[in-house]
């Protein structure tokens, strides 16, 4: 039994020490597990950091010239995120404006504005608004849906107070006072919204890339690592847990980088405990340790990796409900977004992180993140027992036979 526990550990340092060795030597595992975790997250943040744009440049077609428009005007420049910068003549001026980006945005408001809002009929200003920032194109909504709530309410308790002067001490102000107060997302701004799942698809991917890429380095350059078919392998569970606590070493200060500093360097949201958030993110990073082991079955070349990246990425994107809310997907899409862990693991971090949620709290969550690693885990071990290694026995897949098979 001491023999038997002795070779296993054996086995495990032999493995571990073999794949440090192949990780060293291979700067394209070393780009994912470095350049994709520390700098993929700074450049994504910074693309939308400061997180609201205030005072952008409009320009007012007015074809009114009424007391009503010029008060329009008047409010739209008062708020925070348009500054009125003049008047146009006429649609062309304006449009030839925004074009030249003289301007971001343009009021228009039609003759008998001002008539039609007092003979109490509805009245309809146009706002127009380039969409080559969103951060500009809702801060503009925003200041619309405001002054129109805003005016309409006034004017509506002007001509109560007309018919009964003693109703403008009762109606005077909102009949319901309403005070937006944000739980999470306090400032409201994109960047805090959807990085903290971004992060979470970062690690996701930096595992998985990485792994597959090790599996293609074996084949082409099996005598790195000591791997070829005279030498005496470890077991295949010893391999799959050697590697494992190879990259999990490797990966865990980019994981600390990623889940606790950017979200501190940038100003996001930390509601959540870390600990208990580390404790998530365990299962997922087990599951993406078992699906780079499955992806090791058909990575032949390490630069078919990339490949994967692009199918992959775009999917995982979408199926994990950050640019498409997943309860409004169709039932094949929604249980397809289900079979991926970074699904469960944007989902949970959100809540943890942005909303202060405790493990308990995303229970759900973190019991399917189990369970997937189960599950893959499972596959992994069938791959690399009768797909893996056997080409790694028989050399049929490593880079120079390839080669010499084409010429």
């Amino acid at each position: 039994m001491w023999k038997y526990i002795k070779s296993r550990v054996r086995q495990l340092v032999d493995v571990y020490c073999r794949e440090f060795r192949l990780v060293l030597h291979d700067p394209g595992i070393m780009l994912f597990i470095i350049f994709l975790p520390f700098v993929y997250p700074v450049i994504y943040s910074l693309i939308y950091n400061p997180e609201l744009v205030r005072d952008v440049a409009m320009v007012v077609v007015d074809h009114d010239r009424s007391p009503l428009s010029r008060e329009l005007v008047r409010n739209y420049n008062a708020t925070e995120y348009a500054w009125v910068k003049g008047y146009a003549a006429n649609m062309g001026e304006a449009r030839r404006a925004m074009d030249g980006h003289d301007c971001y945005a343009i009021l228009e408001i039609p003759e008998g504005f001002g008539r039609k809002v007092v003979r109490g009929e509805q009245a309809t200003a146009t706002v127009y608004c380039e969409s080559s920032l969103l951060l500009r194109y809702r801060g503009f909504l925003m200041a619309a849906t405001d002054l129109t709530q805003e005016m309409g309410a006034q004017i509506r308790t002007e001509k109560l107070d007309l018919i009964a002067p003693l109703a403008g001490t009762v109606t005077d102000g909102d009949l319901i006072p309403i005070e937006s107060v944000e739980m999470g997302n306090i400032e409201s701004g994109f960047d805090s919204f959807i990085m903290p799942g971004v992060v979470i698809l970062i690690l996701h991917q930096c595992i998985i890339l990485a792994i597959g890429m090790a599996g293609g380095a074996k084949r082409e350059r099996p005598e790195l690592i000591g791997y070829n078919g005279v030498n005496e392998m470890p077991s295949v569970s010893m391999t799959m847990l050697g590697q494992m606590l190879c990259f999990f070493t490797l990966i865990l200060i980019p994981s600390f980088f990623l889940i606790h500093y950017v979200p501190l360097i940038f100003s996001f949201p930390m509601a959540g405990n870390v600990f208990e958030e580390f404790m998530f993110i365990l299962p997922m990073t087990l599951a993406c340790y078992a699906i780079g082991f499955c992806f090791q079955g058909i990575v032949w070349e390490r630069e078919s990796v990339f490949v994967l990246w692009v199918v992959t990425s775009l999917a995982f994107l979408f199926l994990s409900g950050l640019t498409w809310p997943r309860y409004a997907m169709s039932p094949v899409w929604y249980w397809l977004g289900n079979l991926i862990p970074a699904t469960w693991g944007v989902e949970g971090f959100i809540r943890m992180n942005t909303n202060g949620a405790s493990l308990a709290q995303v229970s759900n969550d973190y019991i399917a993140l189990w369970i997937l690693a189960a599950v893959y885990t499972v596959c992994a071990y069938c791959v690399q027992r009768w797909v893996v290694r056997p080409s790694l026995y028989r050399g049929d897949f490593s880079y120079d036979k390839i080669r010499s098979s084409e010429i």
